[in-house]
């Protein structure tokens, strides 16, 4: 029988989420037990199945949701008219690394426990991890079309390089290896923006 919804049950599983999301972000998925994001949500270990069926639900849960918010910020960005192609990218690529300045926990799990999990939850949601792909190749053969961009290089090559960039500056984040602050977020970004749309070639 599913819970009622109400305002403390909502409350409950928030809860439940976010201490799970510190304990995957801590120990790894791998090595942590239910039992132990009961502890850390300070609640009876029976109780997180109340909410949820299994430790594999609560995981696909918090990727869902973080990616879902940035699938419709993609949407969004592609759909503005009175932005350029540098900004449209721009304002995907600030949502996610504002994603990380906010809640660096989440954005360490989604990358490290479920999109670069290739036999397990990264192709469990293989699907919906290519809707972001997607998207951003809509965003780059939109403005190839309109002559912003070069239009030799398949789009979808572009939307994967792109979202490979942020990935990876998002790994030298979580392992410490390069500056994250307000103003690193910043010029993160707009480098990114400018090596794929402006490329490398001296001018």
């Amino acid at each position: 029988m599913a819970p009622r919804t109400t305002a403390a049950s909502v409350e409950k599983r928030r809860a439940i989420l976010d201490a799970a999301v510190r304990v995957f972000a801590e120990r790894g998925f791998n090595h942590c037990r239910v039992s132990d994001i009961a502890d850390e949500a300070g609640v009876a270990y029976g109780l997180v199945y109340h909410y949820f069926k299994s430790k594999d639900g609560i995981l696909d849960e918090v990727f869902l949701e973080r990616w879902n918010l940035m699938l419709e910020v993609i949407e969004e960005a592609a759909g503005d008219e009175a932005l350029s192609a540098r900004d449209r990218l721009a304002k995907v690529a600030t949502f996610i690394v504002e994603s990380y300045g906010r809640h660096p926990d989440v954005m360490q799990v989604v990358i490290v426990e479920v999109t670069r999990q290739a036999n397990t939850f990264g192709r469990k949601h293989w699907a919906t991890i290519q809707d972001a792909h997607t998207g951003l190749a809509r965003i780059v053969e939109r403005a190839q079309g309109t002559g912003e961009l070069r239009g030799d290089i398949p789009p979808a090559f572009a939307a994967i390089v792109f979202y490979g960039g942020i990935e990876q500056i998002l790994t030298s984040w979580i392992f410490g290896t390069s500056p994250s602050e307000p103003a690193d977020r910043r010029e993160a970004v707009v480098q990114l923006v400018e090596t794929i749309c402006g490329g490398l070639d001296p001018r």
